[in-house]
């Protein structure tokens, strides 16, 4: 399997076939609207603004699984985004990122970049500690572990990076950047 053998549902039109992106640069991402990480939204959407025209995309997958942190509606996600952070790139469904509900496109993403801890930091240390709280063997696991975990795929589909919502965006940007 690749990743262009893989869907994502959309708010309205059904599924949106990750072949349709073929040979981009991409960035997915499970979001939130009420998380401490929400500000992400806008270097997210910078690097759509300032990269779509070299074939990058952004996939923007909303999610409730941590701390419901993600509430309304989709069609409320995606006003709240568009007025908060004049976003471009469309939302996507609500969905699971963790579980038995997971969409089967995030297990993949996980099996092919698994979980490489949280870095340094004060962010860093507050993930962590909240991580070991919820799930002692949390390091050893590949599930996401909170809302704008990121992962980067080539132009060739290779899932090559993730980024979890600690990373520096600026790192996030160059390593995008550096694939166009």
């Amino acid at each position: 399997m690749s990743i262009y053998d893989y869907s994502v549902p959309t708010p309205k039109d059904g599924d949106k076939s990750l072949r349709d992106y073929e040979g981009k640069v991409l960035l997915i991402v499970n979001t939130a609207t009420g998380c401490g990480f929400t500000p992400q939204y806008a270097p997210i959407e910078q690097m759509y603004e300032d990269f779509a025209d070299r074939g990058f995309d952004v996939i923007d997958v909303p999610c409730n699984q941590f701390a419901g942190q993600t509430h309304g509606t989709d069609e409320e996600v995606h006003e709240f985004c568009q007025l908060k952070y004049h976003t471009k790139f469309p939302q996507m469904k609500k969905s699971d990122v963790n579980g038995e509900n997971e969409l089967p496109l995030f297990t993949y993403l996980k099996e092919q970049q698994g979980f490489a801890g949280f870095g340094s930091g004060p962010k860093a240390m507050m993930m962590k500690a909240m991580c070991r709280k919820n799930d002692k063997n949390y390091e050893t696991n590949p599930d996401i572990k909170w809302n704008f975990t990121k992962f980067v795929v080539d132009r060739e589909g290779n899932v090559v990076k993730r980024f979890e919502p600690t990373a520096d965006m600026k790192e996030v940007r160059a390593f995008v950047e550096s694939l166009l």
